[in-house]
Order: structure tokens, then sequence, then C-alpha cells
């Protein structure tokens, strides 16, 4: 048993939830990357694993403000699971690009594991994710970009 009740995992994903989109919406991520405590681990399969709060907020204010993270500008979740006996969430997580100009959807999704640890904070998450499907989802987004801009 994690010793969490399930809504206390509850508040504490919709909270993360609603900080993502709002990090996204004003580009600071500082605040998401508060949601993590001090020795929180960060397993990203593409840029590694960064150990600690600090190091995850270095390299998600750095990723978020350089191309092709700058061009995403939501992050909806289209479905979570709550493990109570772990404390764990699940959830696939859509990384939307910037409309293009005819308000056409790119995105690509990457399956998220966090691990809670109390108080409103996440002791670790994991990002898991085919980078090839990123790939292919931004090179068709600029190639819309294009076409809308014409000649």
């Amino acid at each position: 048993m994690s010793g969490w009740s399930r809504d206390e995992l509850e508040r504490a994903f919709t909270h993360y939830e609603a900080t993502a989109q709002e990090a996204a919406a004003s580009g600071d991520w500082n605040c998401w990357a508060d949601l993590f405590t001090e020795d929180a681990e960060y397993i990203e399969h593409l840029f590694g694993t960064m150990r600690g709060r600090e190091a995850i907020r270095g390299w998600i204010t750095k990723t978020m403000a350089e191309y092709p993270g700058s061009a995403m500008v939501a992050f909806p979740i289209e479905w979570s699971v709550i493990d109570e006996d772990r404390g764990w969430v699940v959830c696939q997580v859509w990384n939307r690009m910037a409309d293009p100009g005819d308000g056409s959807i790119h995105q690509a999704y990457n399956f998220t594991l966090l691990k809670y640890a109390g108080a409103g904070m996440w002791g670790s998450e994991e990002d898991i994710y085919n980078p090839a499907h990123f790939v292919s989802m931004i090179e068709g987004w600029e190639t819309r970009k294009r076409e809308l801009a014409g000649p």
C-alpha cells in the first residue's frame, strides 16, 4: 500500500495536468519543475535521466525554450490510470504543436509514469515514446506551415 488515498492522488494529478497547461501557455516551466521533490528522478528516453529537481528544471526550461519544444503549446491527457497501491499514475499525453494557420492538429503522444511522493509532489517521472513518431509529426507540421505561407 502506498499510504495515499485515491482522492489525494487524483488531486495531485489534476494539479500536475493544470500546471503543465499553465507552463505551456506562459512558456515558464519553473512551476512545473516545482512539482518534483528535491531528489526526484526524471527518465526521458531521448535526453537521458535527470536526478534532482534542479536538474529537471534546467532540462525542461532549456528544452521548452528551444525549437521544437517552443512550438509545442498544449499537452492534453487522453487517459490516465491511478494505481492506489503503488501511488502511481500512468497516462497518455499528447504533445501538440501550435496551429499552423488552418486549425489542423499536429501531435504525437507519449506514455508517462508518475510516482507520487506525497504532499502534492512527484518523486519520479518516466516518459516513454517513439522519437520517430515525433520526427514525422514535426515534419508534417512544418510542411503544412510552408504550404499555408504560400510561394
